[in-house]
């Protein structure tokens, strides 16, 4: 369960923690608030966050440069509800129990920005219907 066994727990996993499931972990908190408990981490963490992703989520109103790569820890995977994996693999964790789902995303990783706000736009759809999934409503959060 969650943290504090109300708010639900998901977990965004890619491998450097830079892109895919940074973008992921900034649509949920936009579009979530605190009713959702919300953690990145990478099998094998880069050095910074993909600035065409912070770019494209800024077109959108979004802020993820105070965001950093890290990996993903023991403790989050325990606690997670949801375990969302981007590509990760057989490095990703597996724990019994738990609900994964594995989102076939295109890696933002040295792609223009027409890709990146394509793919970005795939994982808010995706972010909406994990909410749903959750029973969160997101309507009051966001206007566009």
């Amino acid at each position: 369960m969650s943290t504090d066994d109300t708010t639900p727990t998901v977990l965004f996993l890619c491998v450097h923690n830079a892109g895919r499931s940074q973008m992921a972990a900034g649509w949920l908190r936009h579009l979530a608030g605190h009713a959702v408990e919300v953690f990145s981490g990478g099998s094998a963490p880069g050095s910074e966050i993909n600035a065409v992703a912070i770019e494209a989520m800024r077109e959108l109103g979004i802020d993820i440069t105070d965001q950093v790569p890290r990996r993903w820890t023991d403790q989050q995977a325990r606690t997670a509800d949801v375990i969302v994996t981007m590509g990760c693999g057989d490095v990703c964790p597996v724990y019994p129990g738990k609900r994964y789902e594995d989102w076939e995303l295109t890696d933002p990783a040295g792609r223009p920005i027409e890709i990146v706000r394509q793919v970005r736009d795939d994982i808010k759809t995706r972010v909406e219907g994990l909410l749903i999934s959750l029973g969160v409503d997101s309507s009051t959060r966001e206007a566009s």
